[in-house]
C-alpha cells in the first residue's frame, strides 16, 4: 500500500509525518486500561459446580436435620450446628467470587496522552503517605529504604510529595530521615540513569541476578561499586544513630542546636513539620529537581484521643491539603517499598482514565512480601485472598481496601459522593398525543427571570445554599480557612499567591489536637474511626457512597513487603485483623444494615463485607468441630446415624463437590495448590486460636467496656536467612490449638485401644472417627512444626498448660458424658438390691 501511495504521490516525507501523527493521536484517544475476563472454558464449569454444591449442600443438611442421633443427642446437635454455620460462611465467601476478572493497563498511552512533547506535563500530582510509630520494632533502615523507593520513582518529581509521620515523636526517625534526604541526592540519580529495578538500595544490593543484564553503558559497573560503598557508609551512620538511641539520657534527647527535642514526651509534645527535601534547595548531584520530603509528627496532649494510625493518616491528609494538594494520594507502611518504579503510572491508568476514572475512589495493589520461606509455612503471602477473593470484588465493585499499596482520589476520602452521569433526556411530546412522553408544561412564571424589585428566585436559592454550604463546611472539615479551601479544588493545586511560610504555619494548625472536634473526620470523612482495622471500614464508607474501586496487578508486583514469619508474631497479627473485624460488627458500620437505605452499595459486595465482619465467630463452630472426633473416639459414640446406599452418595457427591470447586478456583485464579493447602492449614490455626480470643476481646469491650492495647508488630529480621521462623515467643494463643491437638491424639490412642480390646466388629466405625481425627491433626501440623522450633522441643510451659487442659477435659468427658443419653436400669427401691 505504501509503495502504491508513493507511485501517485501521496505519500511524501510531509504526508509520513502527519501520518504518524494522527496515528499517535488515534492512540492516545484509545482508553487507559481494559477488562480480561476470565476464559468462560474456566469460570462457567466453576459456577455449575458451586450451584451444583450449593444444592448438595442443602440436601445433605436435610438429611442431618431429618436423622438425628438419639442415644448422642448433644453430639449430633452440636455437628448440625457447626455445619449449618460452615454452611452459611462458605455462602458469604463463595458468591462474591461470581464475575472474577483481570485488567490491563497501557502506560504508553498514558505518556501519549499527557506527557506530549513540548508541552507540559499533565499527569496528576500524587501525595504519598508513609506511617511509623516505633523506631525500635520498625527500623529506620527499613523506613529509609521505603523513602528512598519513593523519591526515585518513575514519575515526575515536581509532581511527587512523600510525608513521614512518625506517631512516635522519635528523634531517631528525624535524624535518620535526614541522613535519607542526603544520601537520596546520590541514589536518585543513579536509579534514574541505569533504570534499575526495585529502586529501594537493600533489595537491589542483595538480588542474586546478572546486575550487567540489559545495562550497556560502560560506566555502569564503576559507578554501581561507588554507589555500593556510599550505601554500606549510609547503613552504618544509620546503624550508629540506632545504637546511641538504645540509651535515653536523663534530661532527654538534645538536638544539634543545643535545644530539647520537642517530642521528649511521647505523649505530651506540639505538632513538629520539617521540609527536609522540596522545591527551594532540593537537588541531586547532578543539579536536577528532587521530590519533595516532609517530616510530620501530629500534636499529642493527654486528655486527647488520637485514634492511633487512623488519627495519623488523617493529619497527613489535612496537611498534604495545605502544603501540595494533589488530587491523589498513595498510602504505605513504612515497610513497603516500591517494587516496580511505575506503579504510580498503573495507577493513573484507571484514576485519570476519562470513561473509568471519575467514578474510581481507589486503585488497590495486592501486597507481596520478601524474606517467607519457600513453602510459606503459615500462608503469609496470602494469595488465596489477594489472588481470588479480591480478583472475584473487581468484578462486582471492586476489592476492599487493605491498608497499604493503595492509591486514593482525595474527594472520595473528604466524603463526597462519585458524580452522576448524564441523565437520559426525556421524551416531551407535542400533548396531543398523552400515551407518549411527558406533555409541556407553560411556564407562566420562570425561575430565571427576575423583577424590578429583587433578584429571581434562582438567584435567591443559589446564595441560599452557598450561605448554608458555608457555614456547613467548618463543621465538616474544621476551622481552617485554607485547608477548606483546597477541598473544593477538585484537580489540586495551592493558590499561587499563598506564601510557604503561611502554608507552614497553617500545617501546623491543621494538625493540633483539637483541630478534628465538632467535626466529621473520622465518622464522614478520612480515615474512619471505631476500628482497629480502620482500612476496611475506609473504604466500607467510600462504597456505600457509590464509589467503585479497582484492582491492579501488574506483571512485576508494584509493592513488596515484610511479614511476620514466626509463628506467635503471626497470631498476633491475625488477632489484631479479627478483633477489628469483631469491632466492626458490634458498631452502627455493621454491613449487614448499614447503608441499606441508600441502596448504593451492591448485595454481592455487602456479601463480601459480611463477610470480612463475621468470619471471626467461625471459630466457636471450629473449635467444637475439632474436638469432636475426640469426644466421639473416648466415649464411643459416633454423630452419624447409619447411613443408607442413597445417603451414601449424597456424601460421596459433596467431597467431590469440594474438591472439584477448590480445583476449579485454583485453574482460574493461577494459584498453586501447595499455597492453596497452607491457606487451608492456617485457617484452621488461626481459626481456633487468634478468632477464639478476638471474638472474646471483642465481646469484653462491648459488654464491659475492657480494652486491648496491640503492639506494633516487628518489622527486623534476623541475619540467618528465615532464622525468624524459628523464634519462640510465648503467647497465650498457643494454649487452645495445643490442646486441641494432644485431646485428639490422646482420642486416637484411645480409640483403637478399644477397639483392640472389642475385637473386629469395631474396627468399622472407628475408620470414620479416626479420619475426622487425623483431619484435624494434619491440619494443625504447621502449628506443630512451629511449636517444635529449630531444636524440635516444646516451651515446658505449653506443654504443662496443654497437657494439663486435655486431661481435664477428656476425663469429664468420660465420666460425665453429658452429651450422651443415660440408659436407665431397674428401680431398685421397689424390687430390692437383687432385683
Amino acid at each position: 500500500m505504501d509503495d502504491w501511495k508513493m507511485q501517485q504521490g501521496n505519500l511524501g516525507p510531509e504526508a509520513d509525518d502527519a501520518y504518524d501523527d494522527m496515528s499517535m493521536l488515534d492512540e492516545a484517544r484509545q482508553p487507559l486500561s481494559r477488562k480480561v475476563p476470565i476464559a468462560s472454558s474456566k469460570v462457567n464449569p466453576y459456577r455449575m459446580v458451586i450451584v451444583a454444591r450449593l444444592l448438595i449442600l442443602a440436601f445433605f443438611l436435610r438429611y442431618r436435620i431429618l436423622n438425628p442421633v438419639h442415644d448422642a443427642i448433644g453430639l449430633w446437635l452440636t455437628s448440625v450446628i457447626c455445619e449449618i454455620w460452615f454452611a452459611f460462611s462458605w455462602i458469604l465467601d463463595q458468591f462474591p467470587k461470581w464475575f472474577p476478572i483481570d485488567r490491563e493497563t497501557y502506560l504508553d498511552r498514558l505518556s501519549l496522552r499527557y506527557e506530549r512533547e513540548g508541552e507540559p506535563n499533565m499527569l496528576a500530582p500524587v501525595d504519598i503517605f508513609v506511617s511509623t510509630v516505633d523506631p525500635m520494632k520498625e527500623p529506620p533502615l527499613v523506613t529509609a529504604n521505603t523513602v528512598l523507593s519513593i523519591l526515585a520513582m518513575d514519575y515526575p518529581v515536581d509532581k511527587i510529595s512523600c510525608y513521614i509521620s512518625d506517631d512516635g515523636a522519635s528523634m531517631l526517625t528525624f535524624e535518620s530521615l535526614s541522613e535519607t534526604a542526603e544520601f537520596a541526592r546520590k541514589w536518585v540519580p543513579f536509579c534514574k540513569k541505569f533504570a534499575i529495578e526495585p529502586r529501594a538500595p537493600e533489595m537491589y544490593f542483595t538480588l542474586k541476578v546478572d546486575y550487567l543484564k540489559d545495562k550497556v553503558q560502560p560506566t555502569f559497573v564503576k559507578e554501581r561499586r561507588a554507589m555500593k560503598r556510599e550505601y554500606e557508609e549510609f547503613k552504618v551512620r544509620i546503624n550508629a544513630l540506632v545504637a546511641k538511641a538504645q540509651k535515653v539520657p536523663p534530661e532527654g534527647w538534645i538536638m544539634q542546636d543545643g535545644t530539647p527535642w520537642p517530642g521528649n514526651n511521647t505523649k505530651d509534645h506540639p505538632g513538629m513539620i520539617q521540609v527536609f527535601l522540596g522545591q527551594s534547595g532540593g537537588h541531586d548531584t547532578e543539579g536536577n529537581e528532587l521530590p519533595r520530603l516532609v517530616y510530620v509528627s501530629r500534636e499529642k496532649r493527654p486528655g486527647f484521643l488520637h485514634h492511633k494510625k487512623a488519627g495519623a493518616m488523617n493529619a497527613l491528609v489535612r496537611v498534604s491539603g495545605v502544603l501540595t494538594n494533589a488530587p491523589f494520594m498513595l498510602n504505605l507502611d513504612c515497610d513497603h517499598y516500591i517494587n516496580n518504579s511505575k506503579a504510580a503510572r498503573e495507577a493513573m491508568c484507571f484514576l485519570m482514565d476519562p470513561q473509568i476514572g471519575r467514578k474510581v475512589c481507589y486503585v488497590q495493589f495486592p501486597q507481596r512480601f520478601d524474606g517467607i520461606d519457600r513453602h510459606d509455612r503459615y500462608a503469609n503471602r496470602n494469595t488465596v485472598f489477594f489472588d481470588i477473593n479480591m480478583k472475584g470484588l473487581d468484578g462486582i465493585q471492586g476489592p476492599v481496601y487493605v491498608g497499604t499499596g493503595c492509591v486514593f482520589r482525595r474527594q472520595a476520602l473528604y466524603g463526597y459522593e462519585p458524580p452522576k452521569g448524564p441523565k437520559r433526556p426525556k421524551m416531551v411530546s407535542c400533548g396531543c398525543c398523552p400515551c407518549f412522553g411527558r406533555r409541556k408544561k407553560d411556564k407562566k412564571y420562570p425561575k430565571n427571570v427576575g423583577n424590578e424589585n429583587g433578584p429571581s428566585l434562582e438567584a435567591v436559592e443559589d446564595d441560599k445554599e452557598l450561605l448554608m454550604s458555608q457555614m456547613n463546611f467548618e463543621k465538616k472539615f474544621g476551622q481552617s480557612a485554607i485547608f477548606v479551601t483546597s477541598t473544593l479544588m477538585d484537580q489540586g493545586g495551592v493558590p499561587p499567591s499563598s506564601s510557604p511560610a503561611a502554608l507552614l504555619k497553617e500545617a501546623i494548625h491543621v494538625i493540633s489536637c483539637g483541630y478534628e472536634d465538632k467535626t466529621e473526620w473520622g465518622s464522614e470523612l478520612g480515615w474512619i474511626y471505631g476500628s482497629i482495622t480502620e482500612d476496611i471500614l475506609t473504604g466500607f464508607k467510600m462504597h456505600c457512597r457509590g464509589w467503585r474501586s479497582i484492582y491492579c496487578m501488574p506483571k512485576l508486583p508494584a509493592f513488596k513487603g515484610s511479614a511476620p514469619i514466626n509463628l506467635s508474631d503471626r497470631l498476633n497479627q491475625v488477632l489484631r485483623w479479627a478483633l477489628g473485624s469483631v469491632e466492626i460488627f458490634f458498631s452502627r458500620h455493621c454491613p449487614a444494615w448499614y447503608g441499606l437505605k441508600g441502596a448504593k452499595l451492591r448485595w454481592l459486595e455487602r456479601f463480601a463485607y459480611v463477610n470480612t465482619t463475621i468470619y471471626p465467630f467461625t471459630s466457636l463452630p471450629l473449635l467444637a468441630y475439632c474436638t469432636l472426633p475426640a469426644i466421639c473416639l473416648l466415649t464411643d459414640k459416633f454423630i452419624m446415624p447409619p447411613i443408607s446406599t442413597f445417603a451414601s452418595l449424597f456424601f460421596i457427591a459433596l467431597f467431590l463437590s469440594i474438591f472439584a470447586t477448590g480445583i476449579l478456583e485454583l485453574r482460574w485464579s493461577g494459584v498453586s495448590i501447595e499455597e492453596w493447602w497452607r491457606n487451608e492449614q492456617f485457617w484452621v490455626i488461626g481459626g481456633i486460636s487468634a478468632h477464639l480470643f478476638a471474638v472474646v476481646q471483642g465481646l469484653l469491650k462491648v459488654l464491659a467496656g475492657i480494652d486491648t492495647n496491640f503492639t506494633v508488630t516487628s518489622k527486623t529480621t534476623d541475619d540467618e536467612e528465615f532464622g525468624e521462623l524459628y523464634t519462640f515467643k510465648w503467647t497465650t494463643l498457643l494454649i487452645p490449638p495445643t490442646t486441641v491437638l494432644i485431646i485428639n491424639l490422646v482420642g486416637v490412642v484411645a480409640g483403637i485401644s478399644d477397639a483392640i480390646n472389642n475385637g473386629y466388629q469395631s474396627w468399622g466405625p472407628l475408620f470414620g472417627k479416626l479420619f475426622f481425627s487425623f483431619w484435624v491433626i494434619v491440619h494443625l501440623y504447621p502449628f506443630l512444626k512451629g511449636l517444635m522450633g529449630r531444636q524440635n522441643r516444646t516451651p515446658t510451659i505449653v506443654v504443662i498448660w496443654s497437657v494439663l487442659l486435655a486431661s481435664i477435659f477428656s476425663l469429664l468427658w468420660v465420666r460425665i458424658d453429658p452429651f450422651v443419653l443415660k440408659t436407665k436400669g431397674p428401680d431398685t427401691t421397689k424390687c430390692g438390691i437383687n432385683c
